[in-house]
């Protein structure tokens, strides 16, 4: 048997096609082929078959797609890492061992085998096959075949077949006009076939269309051959206006970067029309590409600028030495102009330059400027000229006296950073590990200079694989992002020049706080300042922080590593006020979310000030990620009794929103209560895990844990409290008999205990667990009882989840317009309390109720909200059995 991916997928028997199936069975065989000889896992094929648009059962369907090729005759075995096809007979494979023969025989041999190769070429690779990583992928492989057909070029024209090559050279090239190395060959070509003058002009379009498309010029190997075929490699032409008498014209631009990616809208900022100087000041923290910008920007325009461009880095951040001083830039510029014997005085050389280039069309890069003072002197007072200036810090006096632009620089998007990254390793590296280049393109977060660290490893290492780079840069972040031309370490530090003391220690401080961002009021009781917003000011002047939003604050990864390291030695004050003032608040919100549960005592803290639920609810969704980082910063400092208390008091916003981050936020308050020993602490962290390894469908595990809090608790209401999470645990597993003895057993100890509030939900559950199990008439006593109860004490949640057991009473009693209006009820309370997971629960089965009256447009209406809801939410079974009723 063998198989086919160079264009359409097949396989064949003793060279007779086998019956495959439709495009997504196929693409099943693909996946395996590409893989061939590796188990590729369920989770993988369903990713690269569906994309990110996978149907409801893509297990199923894949399973049975994998049954059908078995049936075909293919030998797909199951092993413990996935599906797994062993075979070499791949035309993709013999492509491949074919090309790499070629590579090491002689020219003659060589192009027999190169054409062998290329035979094997039936169309498009993957033809019809149609996620993105099969787009991916085929992009890869005709980037695989461009490069053997142009190694199979450079033979035939060693060979003597230039004449022959011409044709289709020509073709290649208009499809491809930005490959230097295919232009090449053409301009060679046309020069051994005796056409030397249409090879140059050739070349000097290609050079053309790099400077307008990307900005650059020819690579060397190109600029050699043109060089050769004009006979004159050693020799040096001058731009026409320098050699004109008497008149200097400065070129002093270095070359810009060449692997320049992204930036469109910068480039615009840039870009746009001023009839005076336009000054711009590009800012960004260090090695986020400012000087790459204003370099790339600079030579897109040289037209614009036939006087010349002057360029002076003043080394504001310089490690190595002091800043430059104008009166240095000044004469350095002067000189470029001309003039041999500048004036020493400051105001006198200004007073020169800006007359020198006062009608003149100049552009003037300064670039790494420390300070308004160090620029001032050296703006022009023409209005045809341009300045771009680049620093890590906000050039405030620029901006106001002087009518500057501001063009601030973020990090690379994904895309771009891809760009970058393909660029410098070339499209087969980058694509050969899709799922390492996106972890690596994380972990770099976007900062050019960290990219360009690791591509220039990657460039001096090509054997190695993108996955070892990946696994250092997980390790060791910042130690690997140092080599001997960069260091990350250094490009930070030199940033933390212009800061006062105070500042320094901000900065320090938040790099040992983990989350996404912090609110000002969260930052101010890290710092214990009263003037935090003016240190944060500081900070986001010299870009070492972003207030992204207002009031909120943010810092790079990369930046954020560097700071801990040079973070204050004793930080353990202010690190414990830190999470004192989220574990304060969260103990305050969660009392005013729900006021009828048992108190615990009151956390050490400065919480903020919260009105009612609406204000809780809000902080707490402001806050969630940060009082997940701050719990995760109790544990790592033994801050045990906080870890365990910020569990505590985030359950109820958890219970509203449906967040599925209550497993790792119980597991550590488990942690936490098992080194305090505290017998409360253990007990509710083992039922609260056990309710979300349940509600993760983790149902043996999460019955273990609902077993432990039973088994260890003592006293009788922690008791009904545990029969209680045991009851909903069983129903999610199918046992409503089960779930029925526990929610009784719950009311029982209620009722002994004399807890109204806990009666009223007590019957609510025991009702609902009987209607589940067929018992209409007895349900709805106990939920009728429950709703009075409830009522009477105005305890609302217990209202709308006894409206919502009623509405199911009612639509499977029959009296499907009573149940409109139960859940429209609950449906009206649950939005009143701001609890988007049960409202969602109550719009899924109100939609129900509304189809089976025939209101079909609001049921669509109400599954559409529910569907909603339930994909923020994460609920995925959920979703799917909605998105059902929707089809």
């Amino acid at each position: 048997m063998d198989f086919g991916l160079l264009g359409g997928v097949r396989a064949r028997r003793d060279g007779d096609d086998l019956d495959i199936g439709h495009i997504r069975q196929r693409s099943v065989l693909a996946a395996l082929l590409l893989e061939a000889g590796h188990p590729v896992s369920v989770e993988r094929l369903v990713d690269r078959v569906w994309g990110d648009q996978p149907p409801l059962r893509a297990r199923e369907t894949l399973y049975g797609y994998v049954s059908k090729l078995r049936a075909a005759g293919i030998d797909i075995q199951r092993r413990p890492g996935g599906y797994l096809l062993e075979t070499d007979a791949v035309d993709l494979v013999e492509f491949r061992a074919l090309a790499k023969q070629a590579r090491n025989e002689p020219d003659q041999r060589a192009a027999r085998l190169y054409d062998q190769a290329l035979r094997l070429w039936r169309g498009e690779a993957l033809d019809g096959l149609e996620s993105e990583w099969f787009a991916q992928v085929r992009d890869a492989l005709h980037a695989e075949r461009a490069t053997v057909e142009l190694d199979r070029n450079d033979v035939a024209i060693r060979l003597g077949d230039h004449a022959a090559l011409l044709p289709a050279l020509r073709k290649a090239t208009q499809a491809n006009p930005l490959d230097e190395r295919l232009a090449g060959q053409l301009v060679l070509a046309l020069h051994l076939s005796g056409r030397s003058s249409e090879g140059l002009q050739h070349y000097d379009a290609v050079r053309r269309l790099l400077a307008d498309e990307l900005g650059t010029d020819p690579g060397k190997p190109l600029q050699d051959l043109y060089l050769r075929l004009l006979g004159h490699k050693d020799q040096a032409s001058e731009p026409p206006e320098a050699q004109e008498s008497g008149k200097a014209v400065p070129r002093q631009l270095p070359a810009p970067q060449r692997w320049f990616t992204g930036r469109e809208k910068e480039i615009a900022d840039l870009t746009e029309p001023a009839s005076t100087v336009v000054i711009t000041a590009i800012g960004g923290t260090g090695g986020i590409g400012k000087t790459a910008l204003a370099l790339h920007w600079a030579h897109q325009h040289l037209d614009d600028f036939p006087d010349g461009q002057l360029y002076v880095n003043l080394r504001g951040f310089d490690p190595a030495g002091e800043p430059v001083a104008p009166q240095t830039a000044l004469r350095g510029f002067l000189e470029a102009l001309g003039v041999d014997d500048p004036p020493a005085d400051l105001d006198a050389q200004a007073a020169l330059y800006r007359s020198l280039i006062a009608d003149k069309r100049v552009l003037v890069v300064l670039d790494n400027a420390r300070d308004t003072t160090q620029v001032a002197p050296l703006l022009p007072g023409g209005a045809r000229c341009t300045v771009l200036v680049t620093s890590r810090v906000q050039l405030l006096g620029l901006l106001t006296a002087h009518g500057a632009r501001s063009v601030a620089l973020d990090v690379l998007d994904e895309h771009d950073a891809k760009a970058l990254l393909t660029a410098r390793l070339g499209v087969e590296r980058v694509e050969a590990e899709p799922d390492v280049t996106r972890e690596l393109l994380s972990l770099c977060g976007g900062l050019p200079l960290a990219l360009s660290i690791i591509a220039a490893r990657a460039v001096t290492q090509p054997d190695l694989p993108l996955s070892a780079l990946t696994d250092e840069l997980k390790d060791q972040r910042l130690d690997a992002l140092d080599d001997l031309s960069a260091d990350l370490r250094t490009v930070f530090a030199c940033s933390l020049r212009v800061l006062t003391p105070e500042a320094k220690e901000l900065f320090g401080l938040f790099g040992l706080t983990s989350a996404p961002d912090l609110s000002l009021r969260a930052i101010t009781a890290l710092t214990g300042r009263a003037n935090t917003r003016k240190l944060l000011r500081e900070l986001e002047a010299a870009h070492l922080v972003q207030q992204h939003q207002v009031g909120r604050y943010r810092m790079h990864d990369l930046v954020r590593l560097y700071a801990a390291e040079v973070a204050p030695a004793h930080a353990d004050t202010n690190l414990r006020d830190f999470v004192g003032y989220f574990v304060a608040t969260a103990h305050n919100g969660d009392r005013l979310i729900e006021p009828h549960r048992p108190p615990v005592p009151a956390p050490e803290g400065h919480a903020a000030p919260l009105e009612d639920v609406t204000a809780a609810m809000a902080w707490f969704d402001a806050e969630h990620e940060s009082l997940l980082a701050a719990q995760r910063l109790a544990t790592a400092h033994g801050l045990h009794d906080v870890a365990w208390h910020l569990a505590w008091a985030l359950t109820n916003y958890h219970l509203r929103r449906g967040h599925a981050t209550d497993i790792v936020v119980w597991r550590a308050a488990l942690d936490a209560a098992d080194v305090l020993d505290d017998r409360f602490k253990r007990v509710s962290a083992h039922k609260y895990l056990g309710m979300a390894l349940t509600d993760a469908s983790r149902y043996d595990d999460g019955d273990y844990h609902l077993r432990q809090a039973l088994a260890l608790v003592e006293d009788d209401y922690g008791k009904a409290g545990a029969h209680r999470a045991m009851a909903w645990a069983l129903e999610r597993r199918g046992d409503l008999t089960g779930a029925l003895e526990h929610a009784l057993a719950q009311l029982e100890v209620f009722r002994a205990l004399g807890i109204p509030v806990r009666i009223a939900e007590a019957l609510n559950d025991v009702g609902y667990r009987m209607a589940r199990l067929g018992d209409y008439v007895r349900a709805e006593e106990h939920c009728v009882e429950a709703l009075a109860l409830n009522k009477e004490l105005g305890h609302v949640e217990g209202e709308a989840a006894t409206s919502d057991s009623l509405g199911y009473i009612a639509h499977h009693h029959g009296r499907d317009a009573d149940s409109v209006e139960h859940y429209r009820h609950a449906l009206k309370l649950y939005r009143q309390l701001d609890n988007s997971y049960e409202e969602a629960t109550v719009l899924r089965h109100f939609g129900d109720v509304l189809a089976a009256v025939g209101r079909h447009a609001e049921a669509r209406e109400a599954h559409q909200q529910a569907l909603s809801l339930f994909r923020a939410q994460g609920r995925a079974e959920d979703a799917e059995e909605v998105l059902a009723l929707l089809a």
